[in-house]
């Protein structure tokens, strides 16, 4: 992993996601401790490990690199570097309507653990659950949890 650029994880959120992250949240985010980001040039995961447990803070993969498998090898990497750094547990909240990314995290492996009424805001200004997903990862340590 080498150092994120938060001016280009900014771009990369923007393309994702309809209120993006600022490349100045960006930078506070990588200033704390346990905070690093795996990136690829279509995109990005950012993940947060404390003590035994970590959080996949965002996940990105540009619209035109979507269903090439970065997401999963994203994941993987991120699983891997927290399972090194000494995080058993690897946990997310995904929005219940986001039918990709919950495929995605099934696929890696991440059980649904619970869920947060209203979590997420929409553009038209309804609400949408989020679900909690959790992912074992002291199964297996050594290796990423996706094939």
């Amino acid at each position: 992993m080498s150092q994120a650029d938060p001016d280009l994880l900014s771009r990369l959120h923007a393309t994702a996601f309809p209120t993006p992250w600022s490349a100045d949240e960006f930078a506070a985010l990588l200033d704390q401790s346990g905070v690093f980001a795996v990136v690829e040039p279509d995109g990005f995961i950012l993940i947060r490990v404390v003590l035994d447990e970590a959080e996949i803070l965002t996940l990105v993969v540009r619209p035109e690199a979507r269903r090439t498998g970065l997401g999963g090898r994203l994941v993987g990497q991120a699983a891997l570097a927290a399972a090194r750094a000494g995080a058993v547990r690897l946990f997310l909240e995904v929005a219940e309507d986001n039918a990709a990314a919950r495929a995605l995290y099934d696929r890696a492996g991440f059980h649904r653990i619970g869920r947060r009424k209203a979590y997420y805001g929409a553009a038209d200004g309804g609400r949408t659950d989020a679900l909690v997903l959790g992912l074992d990862l002291s199964k297996n340590p050594d290796t990423a949890p996706l094939p």
